[in-house]
């Protein structure tokens, strides 16, 4: 089956219309425990009790413990749901199961119905496989990757995600982060687990011993916001759009963007786009890279005034050089 984000899950779980054989594998424990412990939502709160069973597979190390680990599993997951839609089993360390260290007559038997299970679900089941990473190249790994619905923890596919992730991360360091904060942090980190990271391990140091981070404290400890998008700055040229191709800029030269780069990036906006888009004013547009590279190389200003002035032209055509002769 195909692999899927960990906010497709969510969305999953929101509608009721789970799957019957989840794998959430991925280094990062913290957001495979959090997707993890969300597939409960799927059975009302007051019926959670019988309906929600969390098995811990990691002591099933040898042939008799997997058997019986095994045996609990299936049993668990083939029982009919009790007053609710459909039941959901939880099992951790799930690695154990999939990757066992000893083989043995009593461990093959246990895996042969194992793998009955992944290959029938329990429709009226959600069974839910937490693992570290696994080898891709294992019998058992092949096997359960075509049944169930892999989920690969620690991939940010957008804000909402990055945001959740800080959430997290926070609260599972036993901290509180006030929703503005992080919103804060997941838009000036963007979808980089390792800036993300990076941030939230200095911001908890940062603020030890508070009651709740806030705001001022994701300004004070966080750096400027990443930037998303390589070519936001040249698609909003070609539209016209000075003010958003300024705000690009800007992200691009807080992010450490050497100016000698983005003057690349425009010459080739001009040589590639505007010769066609605009063919009155590509010989004024060519004209003002080359200005714009020669005052660059002799230090004729400072080097953000430069490249704001060459984007302005480029953005405003003729008016644009009319207003340039007045900087």
């Amino acid at each position: 089956m195909p692999v899927a984000t960990p906010a497709a899950v969510r969305k999953q779980i929101a509608s009721g219309a789970a799957d019957p054989l989840y794998l959430l594998q991925g280094e990062d424990d913290v957001e495979k425990a959090a997707l993890a412990a969300e597939f409960a939502e799927l059975v009302e709160e007051g019926l959670r009790a019988f309906n929600v069973e969390r098995i811990h597979a990691g002591d099933m190390t040898t042939g008799d413990r997997l058997v019986d680990g095994v045996g609990s599993i299936v049993a668990s997951v083939r029982t009919l749901p009790m007053m609710a839609p459909r039941r959901v089993v939880i099992v951790l360390q799930a690695e154990a199961l999939l990757a066992p260290k000893r083989e043995s007559e009593a461990a093959s038997r246990a895996l042969e119905e194992l793998e009955k299970l992944f290959k029938a679900p329990e429709p009226l089941s959600a069974l839910v496989l937490v693992a570290a990473s696994l080898d891709k190249r294992s019998r058992m790994y092949k096997l359960v990757s075509r049944h169930a619905t892999v989920v690969e923890c620690g991939v940010i596919t957008d804000l909402a995600d990055a945001e959740r992730w800080v959430r997290h991360r926070v609260a599972a360091a036993g901290a509180q982060i006030e929703p503005a904060a992080a919103r804060l942090l997941a838009s000036r980190a963007g979808t980089d687990v390792k800036r993300l990271r990076g941030d939230v391990d200095r911001l908890l140091l940062y603020a030890l011993g508070q009651k709740s981070i806030a705001v001022a404290d994701v300004r004070e400890v966080a750096g400027p916001a990443a930037l998303q998008d390589d070519w936001a700055m040249t698609n909003a040229i070609e539209a016209g759009e000075a003010g958003e191709a300024l705000r690009q800029l800007a992200l691009m030269l807080e992010a450490g963007a050497p100016a000698e780069k983005i003057l690349g990036q425009l010459g080739w906006l001009v040589r590639s786009k505007l010769a066609a888009a605009r063919p009155a004013q590509l010989k004024p547009s060519v004209e003002a890279v080359f200005r714009t590279d020669l005052d660059l190389k002799r230090s004729a200003g400072d080097p953000r005034v430069l490249l704001e002035r060459l984007v302005v032209e480029l953005c405003a055509g003729t008016r644009g050089r009319a207003a340039a002769r007045r900087w």
